[in-house]
């Protein structure tokens, strides 16, 4: 029988709950809500909640809002909707780290009193000159205040006695440590600024390093999962856990970031083009964040199945893009509805068929779906077709609608182009054709072979409406490291939206709802704008080279 794959921190679950350590999991999912969640959080956020879920555990949300700079409850909210997008939830169990102050800070009161913390005065500049290196410890002329005194200034610091810069507490743990992060870290400084849900309660904010891991024990998580850059800071995390009292101990486990391509993976940055207006918003379609992804068209399963495909490890490594837009082609291509839609048209006038005629042919909505149906389509004397689907004077190997060449019309009749009439400036009116008209449905005739198929709509019928071809954000693959004297801005592909109008659509797309999917056929895969509700949004494109 073969036996059921796990990952490394699967592993490390399956150790500690065969040695007692641990007789259930408990995890959590601590997004900082000072921007919108990419897909990056979103591999966090399913090794979170699907690490749970696998083991019939329990997965909290908590708002990691101990900074208050840039943090807001736009970006709450729009964390809980992300995540209720990819099916998790996390029940009655929603905190906020700041709900935690009062208790981190009698924790740290107690930390002063045991002697393993102290005030300390160095100025910004001095705790970068007193850091010391490789072979030089660091330094502090705070470090043996009495402890009465720091308790003090503590306490002065609270109430809001000092500006800001005067004071830090510290930890005191080793000034010669390897490891930098254990060289008497800073736990708290003063900050006088707006928290979004503490007010003005609070000028002293503790650090991130000293905060999670007490909030992590209060909550009785077993687990604490993290991203790699985590790793050096594990020993002050342990040293935190030992050091004050906590109801738990929870272990601290890291998985290598996702790093995509042709896109950048840091909210600093994803803010830096939200505000200086190079892209339409968080929800802009060419962002990775979860909102942009779901307005372009992205299905839940496709993000679940890509984050699945890339796995969990312990080193970082770069994922080309092709491979989430490859997992989008596969759900779409189960999901989507078939329809027809012109983007660059031309009129096509069949001179043999009745002008005051319309019939209607059925073309299935998706050929690969059970139980999809079909729809009937009308047709009429005057068609649209794309402007690529015609040559004056076709290439080597151009299978579709030439002089005196036939072509068929997808699901229709075959028909033969008998001449063009032109506008004054030589552009193209229409094309003139005439139709085989005992070919309808694509009923075969007896020695005729017909290499091309193309798409078309009735003149008369067809919808007048615009869509927008997304592609890739950037044209350099690997954003992390760009060249000199050069910004992100300078990589925006041209390309990257491109907005078409006078594009002719299938009459049943005027019933689509925001979010609806479709295969535009031949075209590729589209989407309703959520946001405008008549934009169509290219997904992705129907050809697909991953992996070619």
């Amino acid at each position: 029988m073969e036996t059921e794959k796990t990952n490394f921190i699967e592993e490390f679950i399956n150790e500690d709950l065969a040695s007692g350590r641990v007789d259930a999991i408990h995890t959590r999912f601590p997004p900082e809500p000072n921007g919108y969640l990419h897909i990056g959080h979103c591999k966090a956020m399913i090794i979170d909640f699907g690490t749970a879920r696998k083991y019939g555990g329990k997965c909290n949300l908590r708002m990691d809002d101990t900074n208050p700079a840039k943090e807001d409850t736009e970006f709450v909210d729009a964390i809980k909707e992300d995540i209720r997008w990819l099916g998790f939830d996390w029940e009655d169990r929603f905190f906020y780290g700041s709900d935690y102050f009062e208790k981190t800070y009698e924790l740290a009161l107690k930390l002063i009193e045991n002697g393993d913390a102290y005030v300390c005065e160095l100025t910004p500049e001095q705790f970068r000159e007193y850091r010391g290196d490789l072979t030089h410890p660091a330094v502090s002329p705070w470090r043996d205040r009495p402890i009465e005194e720091s308790l003090d200034l503590f306490k002065r610091m609270r109430a809001g006695e000092f500006p800001e810069g005067k004071y830090t507490l510290r930890a005191k743990i080793d000034l010669a440590s390897g490891n930098f992060n254990m060289r008497d870290p800073v736990f708290y400084r003063i900050r006088y600024i707006d928290h979004h849900r503490q007010g003005r309660k609070w000028c002293i904010f503790p650090m991130y390093d000293f905060a999670h891991p007490i909030q992590d024990a209060i909550e009785g998580i077993t687990h604490s999962l993290c991203s790699l850059e985590y790793e050096d800071h594990r020993p002050l995390y342990n040293w935190v856990i030992e050091h004050v009292d906590l109801p738990s101990k929870p272990r601290q486990i890291e998985f290598a970031r996702l790093n995509l391509t042709n896109t950048v993976m840091s909210k600093r940055y994803l803010r830096y083009l939200v505000e200086t207006g190079a892209v339409d918003g968080w929800d802009d379609p060419r962002m990775p964040t979860l909102c942009g992804l779901r307005r372009r068209g992205y299905t839940p399963e496709s993000v679940l199945d890509f984050i699945d495909r890339v796995g969990v490890s312990k080193a970082n490594s770069m994922v080309d893009i092709g491979l989430l837009e490859h997992c989008a082609r596969e759900d779409l291509n189960r999901v989507a509805l078939r329809r027809v839609a012109v983007l660059d048209p031309i009129k096509v006038v069949i001179e043999n068929y009745p002008e005051d005629k319309t019939e209607y042919f059925e073309l299935p909505n998706n050929p690969g779906a059970e139980n999809a149906g079909s729809r009937k389509v009308p047709f009429s004397r005057e068609i649209y077709i794309e402007a690529g689907d015609f040559a004056e004077v076709p290439p080597p190997k151009f299978f579709r609608l030439r002089p005196d060449g036939e072509v068929r019309l997808m699901g229709a009749y075959i028909i033969k182009c008998t001449g063009v009439e032109k506008n004054a400036d030589g552009s193209i009116n229409y094309i003139r054709a005439t139709a085989d008209l005992e070919t309808g449905n694509g009923n075969p005739v007896d020695g005729r072979k017909v290499k091309g198929t193309v798409h078309w709509l009735s003149a008369a019928h067809a919808l007048e409406g615009e869509v927008c071809l997304y592609d890739r954000l950037f044209t350099r693959e690997n954003m992390s490291d760009l060249p000199e004297n050069t910004t992100y801005t300078d990589f925006i592909s041209p390309e990257s939206a491109v907005r078409l109008g006078g594009v002719k659509l299938e009459p049943s797309l005027a019933e689509a709802k925001p979010g609806d999917k479709f295969q535009f056929v031949r075209t590729g895969y589209f989407c309703l704008d959520s946001r405008d509700g008549r934009t169509f949004n290219r997904t992705v494109t129907l050809k697909d080279s991953y992996g070619k």
